[in-house]
C-alpha cells in the first residue's frame, strides 16, 4: 500500500482542497501519513499571499525532499501557479499541479511515477548489469491551466473535514477585484462559482455525518453566482442551505461591505441558522488609503453597513483585517484608521504590516513606509484589538450564548470543555455531561482565562 503525506499552507480554501485531495488518494488505495513521517508521495498545497508565504512553501518542499529523497514531491496550488519559472527550476520539485488541476492529482502522480520507473528500468538495461540503478531524472513535470482566461469551476468534494466540529465549504474560486496589494487574482484567476446542487449535496452528507455548523468559504464569496447570469446569488444559496436538516449554524468566511444591503440583511435575519458574526474586509479606515488600495468603498459606507447589520442582529460580532504601513500612509492617515477602528469597535482584528508583493501595483508605488514605523503602528493596533476584544466579550456578559463544543482541555488539573459561541466567542465550560459536537446554552460567569471566557450551562 503506497503512502502519501500532505502539508497545507495558507487559507481555509487550501485546507478544503487538501481534504478533497486526501479523499481522492484514499479512494485510490493510498495510506495517508502525517507530513513528518516517511511517505512515498508528498503533496505541499502552497500559498503565495505574501513573500513569506512563498518562502514557507519552498521550505516545506525542500523539507519533504530531505525526508525521503526517493519520494515524488508534488507542489500544488497558488505559489506554483504564480511563480511558474521559479517552481520549474526548483530541484526539490518533481511534479507541479496548478490551481484548477487538483482534481486530476492522482492520475498525474501515478503517470509521473510510472514514467520515472520506466526510465530507471531502461537505464539499467542500457547500462548492463553493473550499471547504476539511478538515471538522470526528468525535468519537473508541469500541469496547469491559464486561469486568467475564462474557465469552469473545478469539481472537488469532501465527505469529511479536518476540523472536528465545523465544516468549511468551498462555494467559489477566483477574484475580479484586483486590489493593488494582492497577487491572488493572478494565482486563482477569475470568479467561477460552484453549482448549488453540488454544494447542497455535500452539505447534506456532512450534516448526516454529524456536522452542525458550516462555514461558507472561497476566494471572494460575495461574488458567488456572478457567473451564473443572475440564476442564483449568495443569499439565495444560503436560504437553500438553511433548510437542510441537521445544519444548526451557517457562518460566512469573509464578506465584502458592498454585499450588505437592506434586502440581503433582512433575508439573513429570517434564518435562525445564521451566526451573528460577520467578517467584513476593511484593510484601512482612511479613504485616501483605500483608494490607493483599489478598495471599492469609503469608511462611511463601511460604517453604514455595520449599522445595518446591528439593526437586524443583537450585538453582532464584527471582525476584520487591517494593513498598516501601506505605501504613502502618513501619520494623519494612520490616525484616521485608528479612530475609525475605535468607532466600529471590532470584536476581533487581524493586523498585518504591509510587505511588497512582487507582481502587484502596490509593490512599485512611491513613498514606502519605514519598517520601524510599521512596527510601531502595528503595535498600537494590536493593543487596541486586544482591548476591543475584551470590551466585546464584556458587552455580551448578560447574553445567552449558544456554544458548539469542540474539545476538552486541562486547566489546573480540571477538565474544561471549550467551544465557540455563535458570535465566535471562545468559551470554557466545566461539565462531565457534555462532549464534542454538543450545542449548549450558557452564560458567562465573569471568570476569564487567557484563551477563553468561563461559562456555566443554563440549558
Amino acid at each position: 500500500m503506497k503512502s502519501v503525506a500532505f502539508c497545507t499552507l495558507g487559507c481555509k480554501v487550501n485546507q478544503y482542497e487538501t481534504d478533497a485531495m486526501e479523499e481522492i488518494f484514499q479512494k485510490g488505495g493510498y495510506k495517508i501519513r502525517d507530513f513528518h513521517e516517511k511517505a512515498d508521495i508528498y503533496v505541499i498545497n502552497t500559498c503565495t499571499v505574501t513573500n513569506m508565504a512563498d518562502r514557507k512553501s519552498r521550505q516545506m518542499l525542500h523539507r519533504a525532499r530531505k525526508k525521503n529523497p526517493e519520494a515524488v514531491i508534488v507542489a500544488a496550488g497558488c505559489y506554483v501557479q504564480a511563480a511558474k519559472e521559479a517552481a520549474e527550476a526548483d530541484e526539490a520539485i518533481d511534479l507541479i499541479v496548478g490551481n484548477n488541476c487538483k482534481g486530476q492529482i492522482l492520475s498525474l502522480v501515478e503517470n509521473f511515477a510510472a514514467e520515472r520507473e520506466a526510465r530507471r528500468a531502461s537505464a539499467q538495461q542500457t547500462g548492463g548489469a553493473g550499471a547504476a540503478a539511478e538515471p538522470e531524472l526528468q525535468a519537473v513535470s508541469s500541469n496547469w491551466l491559464d486561469i486568467n482566461q475564462p474557465c469552469e469551476y473545478e469539481t472537488l468534494s469532501i465527505t469529511r473535514v479536518s476540523e472536528h466540529t465545523r465544516a468549511y465549504i468551498k462555494i467559489q474560486d477566483g477574484c475580479n477585484q484586483f486590489c493593488s496589494y494582492c497577487i491572488i487574482p493572478y494565482a486563482r484567476g477569475r470568479v467561477r462559482s460552484r453549482r448549488p446542487e453540488d454544494i447542497i449535496s455535500e452539505v447534506s452528507a456532512l450534516a448526516l455525518a454529524g456536522y452542525k455548523e458550516i462555514v461558507l468559504t472561497g476566494i471572494h464569496i460575495s461574488s458567488y453566482g456572478r457567473d451564473f447570469n443572475n440564476e442564483i446569488d449568495l443569499i439565495s444559496l444560503v436560504e437553500k442551505l438553511a433548510v437542510i436538516e441537521g445544519i444548526e449554524r451557517i457562518r460566512f468566511g469573509s464578506l465584502e461591505p458592498g454585499i450588505i444591503t437592506e434586502d440581503f440583511v433582512r433575508r439573513l435575519a429570517k434564518l435562525p441558522q445564521i451566526c451573528p458574526h460577520f467578517h467584513l474586509s476593511l484593510q484601512s479606515g482612511c479613504e485616501e488609503t483605500l483608494r490607493r488600495m483599489n478598495r471599492h468603498y469609503t469608511p462611511e459606507e463601511y460604517a453604514a453597513r455595520c449599522e445595518l447589520l446591528k439593526k437586524y442582529f443583537d450585538r453582532p460580532a464584527f471582525t476584520t483585517d487591517v494593513i498598516v504601513g501601506f505605501p504613502g500612509e502618513t501619520e494623519e492617515e494612520f490616525a484616521r484608521t485608528e479612530a475609525f477602528l475605535e468607532q466600529i469597535h471590532f470584536a476581533e482584528m487581524h493586523i498585518f504590516k504591509y510587505s511588497p508583493r512582487k507582481g502587484t501595483r502596490a509593490a512599485v508605488m512611491p513613498n514606502p513606509v519605514d519598517e520601524r514605523i510599521k512596527t510601531e503602528r502595528s503595535g498600537r493596533l494590536l493593543r487596541l484589538a486586544e482591548k476591543m476584544t475584551q470590551d466585546y466579550r464584556e458587552s455580551c456578559r448578560d447574553k445567552v450564548l449558544e456554544v458548539l463544543i469542540e474539545e476538552a482541555v486541562d486547566v489546573d488539573g480540571e477538565t474544561v470543555w471549550t467551544g465557540q459561541s455563535r458570535e465566535y466567542i471562545k468559551c470554557g465550560i466545566k461539565s462531565d455531561k457534555i462532549q464534542s459536537k454538543d450545542v449548549v446554552r450558557c452564560r458567562m460567569t465573569g471568570v476569564k482565562n487567557e484563551d477563553f471566557v468561563f461559562c456555566e450551562i443554563i440549558d
